[in-house]
């Protein structure tokens, strides 16, 4: 039996002033050329339009081994990510001085940058695996 070993986990960030398809289609582009050729690079997002139009999905024809993974709504178990966007306004934003907004989002980037170094993968974990859902139950998910 092949034992799974974590692989190092990588955070990106991306300011912008609205959160456009187009925006999320760059960004997309980015972690994409961040990462080695077909490297594998599943994504956590939420249920915004924006992450679900024609360019999206163009973009992920193109880029097969790139998956979109939607929360469901109210979702619980996934609140490491909300729990991490509230240490950033908590440890950049609330504490910051900021003289412009470009010096905000440098401040927010270096922030993520100095995370990212020492990123790891979170280790999910089921306490009831009677509530677990199954890949041929998508309907528990709203998706």
């Amino acid at each position: 039996m092949r034992r799974w070993t974590p692989r190092p986990a990588k955070c990106w960030g991306k300011t912008a002033v609205r959160h456009t398809s187009q925006e999320f289609v760059g960004f997309l582009g980015q972690v994409v050329a961040e990462c080695r050729p077909q490297r594998e690079i599943d994504i956590i997002l939420d249920n915004l339009s924006a992450h679900k139009t024609q360019a999206v999905r163009e973009f992920l024809a193109h880029h097969p081994h790139v998956r979109l993974h939607f929360t469901p709504t109210y979702s619980s178990w996934l609140n490491q990510v909300e729990i991490w966007i509230c240490k950033i306004e908590r440890d950049v934003i609330a504490r910051g001085v900021f003289t412009s907004v470009p010096d905000l989002a440098r401040k927010l980037r270096r922030y993520i940058n100095a995370y990212s170094a020492s990123a790891r993968p979170i280790q999910w974990k089921y306490s009831d695996p009677a509530r677990r859902i199954r890949a041929n139950n998508l309907s528990a998910t709203g998706h």
